[in-house]
């Protein structure tokens, strides 16, 4: 199964973008979409959306949902973890090795949304 994008809900949506485009770029994700009310970053085709929600309704952060972003290596992951904190996300786990891959390394934070993201990879170095 391929995914084809994941979208976030924002209260603040030029807030939400200085956020990920900071934090994204170690990852190798740039932006690709600004549009008034949707912002998107992937490599060639926007993978991650950040919006408001189409209902109206104010943006909530999922119980359970946590989206994986892919990391070229463990630098990025903790350059990506850094960032986020430095812009006001909150911890959600260090950069480190995690026991649910052989070889994962992973960063956990919540965005300024609440919203809970990993960065990871897979290699030693």
């Amino acid at each position: 199964m391929m995914l084809t994008h994941v979208t976030l809900g924002t209260t603040n949506l030029e807030r939400a973008g200085d956020f990920y485009d900071f934090v994204l770029e170690p990852l190798g994700l740039k932006r690709l979409v600004t549009l008034e009310k949707v912002l998107g970053w992937g490599t060639d085709v926007p993978q991650l959306m950040v919006l408001y929600p189409r209902n109206g309704e104010i943006a909530t952060a999922g119980n359970g949902v946590t989206v994986g972003l892919s990391a070229p290596n463990r630098a990025a992951v903790a350059e990506f973890h850094r960032r986020a904190l430095a812009l006001g996300a909150v911890d959600e786990g260090m950069p480190g090795p995690r026991t649910f891959a052989p070889d994962a390394y992973a960063a956990y934070v919540r965005d300024l949304d609440g919203h809970k993201i990993v960065a990871s990879c897979r290699k030693l170095g």
